[in-house]
């Protein structure tokens, strides 16, 4: 974040007229929920700065200052609350650490209708805009946080660090992904008895 706390949602401006001016968090907040909104509602092909600006109640420029494209926009909307590297579950057990991971991580889908998730996947594909949503959500998604769970089980003695690579963080989320594509409908996220099937039948056997 590029605010600082004295910007933040608890401090807040008036402006003119004795509106309040948001600013840093709330700010954020306020915007990157309209983003989710208007992924629901429209998809990412329709989906606009000013209709994000609308929603958000601010206005266009305040998003060009920090977004130069919607593409921008989506990624960081896709990055917000996601766990930070120091903040990633802790329990001592590699199966509890990846199924509270991808827990956290596909929580920022549960008000998204499946097929919103579906199109946006295929959408950012033919958008040449776009390249860093593709790496965010066809590439690196999540994909630091899961090395760092698995080196950390790996110093634990609980799995093989040659058999830690890259590759294989991205293997959970490249199977959630393609449960969206293929066989997931209706609102929402991957059911989490489809995830633990992914960790303990396919991405656990690989690492240890």
């Amino acid at each position: 974040m590029d605010a600082s706390p004295a910007t933040s949602d608890v401090l807040r401006q008036a402006g003119p007229g004795g509106q309040t001016r948001r600013r840093g968090e709330a700010l954020e907040r306020a915007i990157f929920t309209a983003v989710w909104q208007e992924l629901a509602e429209l998809g990412y092909a329709r989906l606009t700065m000013e209709g994000v600006a609308a929603r958000a109640h601010t206005s266009k420029p305040v998003l060009y200052r920090r977004w130069s494209t919607r593409a921008q926009l989506v990624v960081a909307a896709m990055k917000y609350g996601a766990p930070a590297r120091e903040e990633l579950p802790d329990t001592g057990d590699l199966r509890s650490d990846v199924l509270t991971l991808l827990g956290q991580l596909e929580s920022r889908f549960d008000n998204l209708p499946a097929d919103a998730v579906r199109g946006l996947i295929f959408d950012v594909l033919n958008d040449p805009e776009a390249d860093g949503i593709r790496e965010f959500v066809m590439q690196t998604a999540g994909e630091d946080l899961m090395l760092a769970i698995l080196k950390r089980a790996a110093a634990r003695g609980e799995i093989d660090p040659g058999k830690i690579s890259r590759r294989i963080a991205r293997v959970p989320k490249d199977l959630i992904r393609a449960e969206y594509l293929t066989r997931q409908r209706g609102r929402g996220r991957v059911p989490d008895r489809v995830i633990a099937e992914i960790v303990d039948e396919v991405f656990l056997p690989l690492v240890h």
